[in-house]
């Protein structure tokens, strides 16, 4: 049985975008209950890089950003926003239906 996930213990640096990234993937993450495991099974990609995305190890591609966002319902451009006194990013809104003329 795995460990229950934790939350970041600490503001990342404004200034470090990995680490900003980083902050909100956990954070979110860790939100839904989600392990890195389930995390990367959403979005198709492999637990190591999500660890490793977490971890500031590694450089992301965009679309790799735009996977993860998608999986923690959030628009891609929110995680990588400074948090500001530990506010989360906006929930995507769903999707209205084209209206009909």
């Amino acid at each position: 049985m795995s460990a229950q996930p934790t939350p970041p213990t600490h503001l990342p640096d404004p200034g470090n975008v990995r680490e900003v990234l980083a902050y909100w993937i956990r954070l979110l993450r860790v939100e839904k209950g989600w392990s890195q495991e389930r995390l990367a099974h959403e979005c198709d990609l492999d637990r190591t890089y999500v660890s490793a995305v977490e971890r500031c190890r590694w450089n992301i591609a965009l679309a790799n950003i735009e996977r993860l966002a998608q999986a923690l319902g959030v628009e891609p451009w929110t995680l990588l926003k400074p948090p500001e006194q530990a506010t989360k990013p906006a929930r995507k809104a769903p999707r209205k239906s084209p209206a009909k003329a």
